[in-house]
């Protein structure tokens, strides 16, 4: 009789117990809004029984191809059990405690509600503004400090299943572009790395690789230097500033990666990310972007796509969901361009000219 694999069992039913609690989660405190603030529930239509069947198989084609990736050596399995489980679990009573003042957020559509003691001047306009009605936006240590939480409450424990979905066309393009360095002398950088999941993640499938992040924010380079950088790994280098123009002088990175930006972006800024990517980026380096699915990637979708952005405040998704990245990234002058969704994330790779 053949045994089970309890390894992936063990994954299998930790994924299945996050995403119960996220659908609890999100079923109470729904119902709290009700009965608490029912003018700030939000107007849409209660998913068909055909559309839910469609998402749960979906997550079930990502977790089947995350464990898969981790049986063939992409990526540690340790990894699909890595998480800051006690200080989420710490957080969680925040995430409650929030919700009010999202709710009157909502309510009253304060989307510029951010500290006042913030420098306007040192940031773009379209990023001084709650993103998902979050308090402070992203621009507070408090902020900073919920947001891995909320986003897999969001996701149903699948957030980083789904940033896992860079490793592979990462690795496969660094093998292919620079098979004769080694991963020390190998440079990366992580485009607004906010807390440091996506990082966390590449250097355990690339432990030895010299890595940066960089972000807009202070609050989540903070929160991002207390996650990745209080052991005995390299110390990842951690940059404050803005992915249309960056600090950094070009030709200097094999790799980069973007995750979750782009959506919260204004059309033009997504190209000027591509245009300086593209400058910082080695002769034949790789570029990773993930982000949200667009329309014409899951037709069964279009639901969920078309009520994201009036659920939650996300300004620019209306117009990415319908934008071409890939006419983008042949515009900013990259090649070998190729695509490929896993559930709610699409997954770009192209590779800067030689």
């Amino acid at each position: 009789m053949a045994q089970p694999n309890l390894g992936k069992l063990a994954y299998q039913t930790l994924q299945q117990s996050k995403g119960i609690v996220g659908i609890v989660h999100k079923e109470i405190s729904t119902k709290l809004m009700e009965l608490v603030a029912p003018e700030a529930v939000p107007e849409t239509p209660i998913p068909s029984a055909d559309l839910l069947y469609e998402l749960r198989k979906s997550i079930k084609e990502l977790e089947e191809i995350d464990w898969l990736e981790a049986e063939k050596g992409l990526y540690p399995k340790s990894l699909l059990f890595e998480a800051p489980w006690i200080d989420w679990f710490l957080k969680y009573p925040l995430v409650w405690l929030d919700m009010p003042s999202t709710w009157n957020r909502r309510l009253k559509r304060k989307f510029q509600d951010i500290p006042i003691d913030i420098n306007k001047e040192k940031y773009p306009d379209y990023y001084l503004q709650n993103f998902h009605h979050q308090t402070d936006g992203y621009l507070s240590d408090y902020s900073a400090g919920i947001y891995d939480i909320q986003v897999e409450i969001l996701f149903n424990g699948t957030a980083d299943a789904m940033r896992r979905r860079v490793i592979s066309p990462l690795k496969k393009g660094l093998d292919t572009n620079f098979p004769d360095l080694k991963a020390s002398d190998l440079k990366l950088i992580d485009i607004a790395t906010g807390t440091g999941r996506t990082l966390q993640q590449i250097r355990s499938s690339i432990p030895k690789c010299e890595l940066t992040g960089l972000d807009l924010s202070a609050a989540y380079l903070k929160q991002a230097s207390k996650y990745l950088n209080n052991s005995d790994n390299d110390l990842v280098q951690l940059i404050q500033g803005n992915a249309e123009k960056t600090p950094l002088k070009e030709n200097t990175f094999h790799a980069i990666t973007c995750v979750y930006l782009f959506h919260e972006l204004p059309k033009e800024a997504r190209e000027n990310v591509l245009n300086e990517c593209y400058r910082i980026l080695k002769p034949d380096g790789i570029l990773i972007v993930a982000d949200s699915i667009q329309l014409n990637d899951h037709p069964n979708f279009m639901e969920v796509l078309e009520n994201f952005h009036k659920i939650f405040h996300e300004p620019y998704y209306k117009d990415y969901i319908k934008d071409n990245i890939n006419d983008k990234l042949r515009k900013a002058g990259f090649c070998s361009i190729n695509s490929e969704s896993f559930f709610m994330t699409k997954v770009w790779s192209a590779r800067k000219q030689s």
